[in-house]
């Protein structure tokens, strides 16, 4: 199903839904996750974080009905943003900020949210598996070797190709004057 088919669906009824969405963006989130907490969580703090996510998703859409949704990227956002929170309640270190707040004041420099969307657009302007590699790099976590192996690649070819993707999407950005300025 397409993610705009989907946010109907949610929309119209979220009881059929989201049982979709967890379906085909589950595995996603839950990737996302357990790449931030796989060294300090229990697996049970993994799955309620990913179970976190999709509370937060629903919570967000009660109260922007009309906003336009990414779904793979708002997803990315909040589960990101959700393994830090329980990150550091189980270190120790200080809560984050609700992701409301996140989402309409930008943070130590951090992306407004509709430039992290026109950054993902970015990073799927560039292919595959230019796109592929950034993402498991800076989404989930995992090193060359980890992408290599999900993707047939060397560890050196995943860095050779990253670092020439990074190079491309410098100059995309720098090409949108909108972009961080």
């Amino acid at each position: 199903m397409t993610d705009e088919a989907l946010v109907t669906l949610l929309r119209e009824e979220p009881e059929r839904g989201f049982p979709v969405l967890i379906r085909q963006y589950g595995g996603y989130v839950y990737t996302i996750v357990r790449n931030r907490l796989r060294d300090c969580a229990a697996p049970e703090d993994i799955e309620e974080t990913v179970s976190d996510v999709f509370v937060q998703l629903w919570e967000w859409m009660q109260t922007h009905p009309e906003k336009a949704l990414h779904l793979r990227a708002m997803l990315a956002v909040i589960a990101k943003r959700r393994s830090i929170s329980r990150f550091r309640a189980l270190t120790g270190q200080p809560a984050c900020e609700p992701l409301d707040a996140l989402l309409t004041e930008p943070q130590d420099n951090a992306p407004a949210p509709d430039e992290s969307v026109q950054l993902i657009e970015s990073v799927r302007a560039l292919g595959e598996p230019e796109s592929e590699i950034i993402l498991r790099r800076y989404y989930f976590g995992q090193s060359s070797r980890e992408i290599g192996d999900a993707l047939g690649l060397l560890p050196n070819t995943v860095d050779q190709k990253l670092s020439r993707a990074l190079k491309r999407l410098r100059a995309i950005w720098k090409e949108e004057p909108n972009v961080y300025e």
